[in-house]
């Protein structure tokens, strides 16, 4: 397993320092959207957990954790309800697996199903789905809805555009999965959170490692020199050239006018 090797030899960054750096920024970006506090996604992995604990440091009485179970695992959904219990955090329950199943059946008639492009198409719903079910309950409580990509994520891609990428604050944004976990341990996540394999959650027994085609060891050697193994490089590089359109706006087409 990935998570322990990944709090092992090299630097290690100051925690405590990064936390309190952390859950200013949050505080201070509330603030200037004239907001009353966060809500977030608890997926039951350690980078959401991570998240929920500086948001709920940030706003100890206004922080919402949401549990939106959609074809996941049992397992899934205890290791979310451990998690907000743990920090003490306000949570509710929204199963989407209810209109999902509908929903895509009214999408089927208009393509092949079972492609490869459409199995994607369909995992790309529940986080949309998601996505929608935040800014519901983000924009009645006038909250800023936190997301939970790290640097290692947004670098190649690696998340559903306008579905876990559309968000309002990404806190763990330039921090390496590396250094998440550091966080994680600092934060005192539940090591049982910690020792799963990092995984999104879009189809049984799905990982991020297996989809990705390389490590997060191997993405951590490339964000530190720039190298790693050829194979990894390769897709790495391909992935970052090709999500490019994720990490922008939208681009403007400007009109020539004449005067």
């Amino acid at each position: 397993m990935i998570e322990k090797n990944m709090l092992e030899g090299g630097k290690r960054m100051n925690s405590e320092k990064v936390t309190e750096e952390l859950v200013q920024w949050l505080k201070e970006k509330v603030q200037q959207a004239g907001a009353k506090g966060l809500i977030i996604g608890i997926s039951g992995g350690v980078d959401s957990a991570v998240a929920a604990m500086l948001a709920k440091r940030a706003f100890p009485e206004n922080c919402l954790g949401v549990m939106m179970p959609c074809g996941n695992s049992l397992e899934d959904l205890l290791h979310a309800q451990l998690l907000t219990a743990s920090c003490h955090m306000e949570d509710c329950l929204v199963d989407l697996e209810e209109i999902y199943i509908p929903f895509t059946k009214i999408l089927e008639e208009n393509v092949e199903v079972g492609s490869p492009e459409e199995k994607m198409a369909r995992s790309n719903i529940k986080p949309r789905l998601r996505m929608i079910t935040l800014y519901y309950l983000a924009q009645s409580k006038g909250y800023l809805v936190v997301g939970t990509g790290n640097k290692s994520e947004l670098t190649v891609g690696y998340f559903t555009k306008y579905g876990d990428g559309g968000v309002d604050l990404l806190p763990l944004g330039d921090l390496s999965k590396k250094e998440i976990y550091q966080l994680a341990d600092y934060l005192g996540v539940p090591e049982v959170i910690c020792q799963k394999a990092p995984s999104a959650g879009l189809w049984e027994g799905q990982t991020d490692e297996q989809e990705m085609g390389f490590t997060y060891q191997q993405m951590e050697e490339y964000l530190a020199t720039g190298k790693t193994a050829q194979d990894a490089l390769e897709k790495i590089q391909r992935m970052e050239k090709n999500s490019v359109h994720k990490r922008n706006m939208p681009p403007i087409a400007r009109i020539k006018r004449e005067n």
